[in-house]
């Protein structure tokens, strides 16, 4: 018996030799075989080890476990994942900064899970496919009818009939459209050197089909190897592990850069950046890349990644990825951050000067257990994804804080759960924690509710048996179980119920519809401990309950004391109450100057709450928060506010318009969705 230096247990099959990051038995075209056998070595760990056959067998019948993965359909692929999967693809990708296109071919190798297959369907969105081969040969292939966001299907034959477990290379030469919804291409005007364009890609959720024809579905795993020919002065980093560059033979204006992904991931989680890109060196097995008008300040803000990385491990064992870099995103990046493997996403707004919004770093660490490596089987289970990463993201906090911190973060996790189901409605089967996404758009679809209502429910079911260390056994074992692979909501809940065998009872008292099937707020409310919000909460009740006589008492000295997350809290209940009058606002500036605020998540919260309070002079200000960066957290609600300022409506859309172009396309498609801004305005 030896320890698998992967899967970090103790395996009864494999030799615990790594081979392209996965147990060496059975070789890298048994991956599925590998997992599944691998699981079962984990067996070896609850039992007396006995032989294998008698384990497997005990498993079964005493915990009426499967090996079978339960069958998951996902409603926005259109590819044929239930009859192959893809195991493998070989980019080569040439960026066209003046034509904003790129021209690749890739070679998917594909592995068929029926018999009698000569035909396979790939998710495309805008792609010009100009020839389809298979194995060599010529393959006919259609484009299917588009929809309206999920794309188009290709549709492929193949010259050829391939049974179960057989494996085919399909390449197909393509190019992206100018309008991809995955890409975003900057102007040199619009990067922080104005001298050079930039290039990021953002596939989540189900847009890499547009720059890439692939199983664009989360419950395909593959690995991936690239080349990627940019203008020699640019450079190209992506979401893998750097595997050296050289002269384009072909052009020798150009550069080729190299990558390798050995750890299978889903499509979404593919990634390119291409800019004048300088890094620094952060830790031992990271760096942070910017422009280098950013990079020194991202290095200061990003120092304690190590530490972060280091805590995430003592919690749920060894990062398999190698490298954990993070590149920091022009501001129309439209999220806080990322979680592309081994190159983490950040968006400038967390560049705050006191390193109090690198938190976000803590949850997108987390994301490699919880997403990259254990993966939700498709977007409607996409809370494994979120509410397994918002868990482990406060339990990295509440080892490098306190219990505590964890608790007042989850404090503010119900309030953005709150505002969330308030915006979209008590009854918006959206809200759901397991949701329909047939024929809905998972861009319009995205919200904290994964995130908030996923960890709620989690934190209720650590109540229920035994605390966090107790549930932190749980998930360490979930995620040693299916890492590498993708998991549906059903199958988390029978591997509960079997890791909790001796606390069926409490389990079968969960309100599981309620919880997974029922919109709105969760059908329990947690507890959770007031110590470090109470200043808060003691704050906003004064200013809510001040009288025009009372404002003088109000000083610098009443938030001096407080943390960042305390300031951004008490700001928060703020905008839980009805908008205070006008020179009550106006009083806080004077004696808080909140305005002078660098950290985003208080100043968008402080803006929020001057134009509820119609304070006309903060209107300037909130345009240019919602202009100058493009993070959906803080645009789309600062847009919805300024809008409802029936004043300051036809401005809030003409600002819009003037500024759509330079927005991400799926931050201007949901804001002029918010404005009702009709297509012909484009």
């Amino acid at each position: 018996m030896v320890l698998c230096s992967v899967h970090a247990w103790e395996c009864a099959v494999c030799d615990g030799v790594m081979h392209m990051g996965h147990c060496s038995f059975a070789g890298m075209q048994k991956l599925r075989v590998v997992a599944d056998w691998c699981r079962v070595g984990r067996i070896w760990l609850d039992t007396n080890r006995g032989t294998l056959e008698k384990l497997l067998l005990r498993w079964l019948l005493q915990r009426n476990l499967s090996l079978t993965m339960v069958p998951v359909i996902d409603p926005c692929s259109f590819s044929s994942s239930a009859r192959c999967t893809t195991k493998h693809l070989n980019l080569m990708l040439h960026v066209d900064f003046e034509s904003h296109v790129i021209r690749g071919k890739v070679a998917l190798t594909v592995e068929m899970l029926e018999d009698k297959c000569s035909s396979l369907t790939l998710d495309t969105k805008d792609l010009q496919i100009s020839k389809v081969a298979a194995n060599g040969q010529e393959a006919k292939f259609a484009l299917g009818a588009k929809h309206s966001f999920n794309g188009t299907p290709l549709e492929i034959s193949l010259p050829f009939e391939l049974s179960r477990g057989q494996h085919v290379i399909v390449e197909v030469t393509y190019e992206t459209s100018p309008r991809a919804s995955a890409l975003q291409w900057l102007t040199p005007a619009q990067t922080a050197g104005k001298k050079h364009p930039y290039l990021f890609s953002q596939c989540q959720a189900t847009h890499c089909r547009s720059m890439i024809p692939c199983q664009d579905t989360p419950m395909v795993k593959h690995t991936y190897y690239a080349q990627v020919s940019v203008p020699k002065e640019l450079v190209a980093v992506m979401g893998a592990v750097g595997d050296g560059q050289e002269p384009d033979p072909q052009d020798s204006s150009r550069t080729i850069y190299r990558f390798r992904q050995a750890v299978p991931i889903p499509s979404y989680l593919i990634a390119i950046v291409v800019g004048v890109l300088e890094s620094r060196d952060i830790g031992p097995r990271s760096k942070v890349w910017s422009e280098k008008e950013l990079v020194d300040q991202a290095a200061y803000e990003f120092a304690e990644t190590e530490s972060m990385l280091k805590t995430a491990e003592d919690l749920v064992g060894p990062y398999v990825w190698g490298q954990y870099d993070i590149v920091v995103l022009p501001p129309s990046f439209p999220y806080g951050g990322m979680e592309n493997p081994c190159l983490t996403y950040a968006t400038p707004t967390l560049l705050a000067g006191d390193r109090s919004l690198s938190g976000v770093i803590a949850h997108e660490i987390a994301h490699s257990w919880t997403g990259n490596l254990v993966t939700t089987k498709s977007w409607e289970h996409f809370w494994l994804n979120e509410g397994h990463t918002v868990y482990l993201e406060r339990m990295i906090a509440r080892a490098l804080e306190s219990e505590q911190y964890r608790q007042f973060k989850a404090i503010g996790g119900w309030k953005e759960l709150q505002d969330t189901v308030n915006l979209f409605g008590q009854s918006n089967p959206l809200t759901n924690l397991v949701p329909s996404l047939k024929e809905v758009d998972t861009d319009a679809a995205f919200s904290f509710v994964p995130y908030e209502k996923g960890f709620a429910f989690l934190y209720h079911l650590e109540e229920l048996v035994g605390g966090p260390e107790v549930f932190m056994g749980f998930v360490k074992s979930y995620i040693q179980l299916y890492a590498y692979s993708s998991v549906s909501t059903e199958e988390w809940k029978n591997y509960l119920f079997t890791y909790f065998k001796d606390k069926v009872d409490i389990l079968k008292k969960v309100d599981w519809d309620g919880w997974m099937n029922t919109p709105g707020m969760p059908p329990v409310t947690n507890q959770y401990d007031n110590t470090l919000a109470d200043v808060c909460i003691a704050l906003c009740n004064r200013w809510v309950e001040a009288k025009e006589e009372d404002l003088a008492s109000f000083s610098d000295a009443d938030v001096k004391a407080l943390s960042s997350p305390q300031l951004t809290e008490f700001l928060a209940l703020l905008l839980h109450q009805n908008p205070l009058p006008l020179s009550h606002v106006k009083r806080m500036q004077e004696v808080y100057n909140l305005n002078s605020i660098k950290n985003c998540e208080i100043r968008f919260r402080w803006l929020h709450l001057c134009v509820r309070a119609r304070w006309e002079e903060a209107v300037p200000l909130a345009f240019q928060m919602a202009t100058e960066q493009g993070r959906l957290k803080y645009t789309r609600p600062l847009f919805r506010e300024l809008y409802n300022f029936e004043k300051y409506r036809q401005e809030a859309v003409n600002m819009f318009l003037q500024h759509r172009a330079a927005m991400h396309p799926v931050t201007a498609a949901l804001v002029a969705r918010d404005l009702k801004v009709e297509q012909s305005h484009k």
